[in-house]
């Protein structure tokens, strides 16, 4: 028996090494790209993304990064986080709504660099993450193509 299709959340987080837009979509690059691999995901898979930044990252939107993966027809939009005394800084996080027929047990969240201490369950190890970033999606586009404004 198949499972139906459903749309479900796919949660992950990252930091970027500073507030440049270098940075920001290079974080991003790289926490979709696990994201998209751990997932087996297709853009035309992907409902919606909602990214969020604390608010020390401000340089660039981080949904630019998701675009170099042929998400042009996904609504995205882009946020701050609250800032809460104490928290991790220069996060970038994102949920993606996905239309799947995975069960929530089946589904992996993406936690790298300094926010695994955010979720350390939903850590990815260096080495899944090594084989993931040099395979290259079947909708990625040129990196070159995003415009990187200031």
């Amino acid at each position: 028996m198949s499972q139906p299709m459903v749309c479900r959340g796919i949660r992950g987080a990252t930091t970027a090494a500073a507030n440049t837009a270098e940075d920001i979509l290079e974080a991003t690059q790289e926490l979709v790209r696990v994201l998209i691999g751990l997932n087996g995901l297709k853009s035309d898979d992907i409902a919606s993304a909602v990214f969020s930044t604390t608010p020390d990252l401000n340089a660039m939107f981080p949904a630019a990064a998701a675009r170099m993966f042929g998400w042009t027809e996904v609504p995205m939009m882009c946020t701050h986080e609250m800032q809460v005394p104490g928290s991790l800084q220069k996060a970038v996080r994102v949920l993606v709504h996905v239309n799947t027929t995975k069960s929530p047990s089946e589904i992996r969240h993406v936690y790298l660099k300094g926010a695994v201490k955010l979720r350390p369950e939903w850590a990815v190890s260096e080495a899944e993450i090594q084989k993931l970033t040099s395979e290259k999606s079947t909708d990625e586009v040129d990196i070159a193509a995003i415009p990187v404004t200031q």
